[in-house]
């Protein structure tokens, strides 16, 4: 059974969680505004100190790997890599906007989404620009990761009447400017590391992890003005 420390710090939450086969055995954060460099440490050591009670030794470090805030990245990442060489575990990368979205399918009762449903994480990068990409519920990916300048023609290329849900915290801006049609906008989705677990838990038993020297978070620098037209070749071979 794996012992995994999660950190979250992708955006103004820093979040910190310590599990073990799936189960919690210590969550932290912070949603009060950028304190990664105050809190990011004070939560790590209480998460070692509740292992070293438990006489467990950590099995991996996973760390949310971007797109989302520069310093918040940065930071998070830097603290991930100490634990890592200083421990001798490997080092575990969970994209953010999958993160992101396994959050958001936990606030949701089991069943409630339509199998059709599109899901369409967004963290705030500024004026009217997310970072983005598009999912299905069952979180199949249908777009990669991108920069997007949001507008009232964004997602207008994607044919048919499946709900559209945007969510995180670039949503709320962009919510009263796309016109697309059937859109929800979920208010209450907050990254945390404790959406980090099942993905990074599946990370570690498939030998995916990180070269802990050369690891980098994933940056995005480029805007794009429109969904992209191959968003709606992926989705027509559905």
């Amino acid at each position: 059974m794996a012992l995994i420390l999660h950190i979250e710090t992708a955006t103004s939450l820093c979040s910190v969680a310590l599990s073990r086969d799936g189960e919690v055995l210590f969550a932290a954060c912070n949603d009060a505004g950028p304190s990664h460099a105050v809190q990011l440490g004070v939560y790590v050591d209480q998460a070692l100190r509740v292992a070293e009670q438990a006489h467990l030794s950590l099995d991996a470090v996973a760390v949310s790997s971007g797109p989302g805030s520069y310093t918040g990245l940065r930071i998070g990442v830097s603290m991930a890599k100490g634990l890592c060489y200083a421990l001798s575990v490997p080092l575990v990368a969970v994209p953010t906007l999958q993160v992101l979205t396994r959050a958001f399918l936990e606030t949701r009762p089991a069943g409630s989404l339509d199998k059709e449903a599109l899901l369409c994480p967004m963290i705030d990068a500024r004026r009217m620009e997310v970072y983005t990409a598009l999912f299905r519920s069952d979180l199949t990916p249908l777009s990669q990761t991108q920069a997007l300048v949001v507008d009232e023609h964004c997602f207008s290329t994607l044919e048919g009447e499946a709900p559209l849900y945007i969510f995180g915290n670039g949503a709320a801006k962009c919510y009263p400017v796309i016109a697309r049609r059937p859109l929800f906008y979920e208010a209450d989705v907050k990254l945390t590391a404790q959406a980090m677990i099942r993905p990074a838990e599946e990370a570690l038993a498939a030998g995916r992890t990180e070269d802990v020297a050369y690891f980098e978070p994933f940056y995005l620098k480029e805007f794009q003005a429109t969904v992209p037209t191959k968003i709606k070749q992926i989705l027509n071979k559905q």
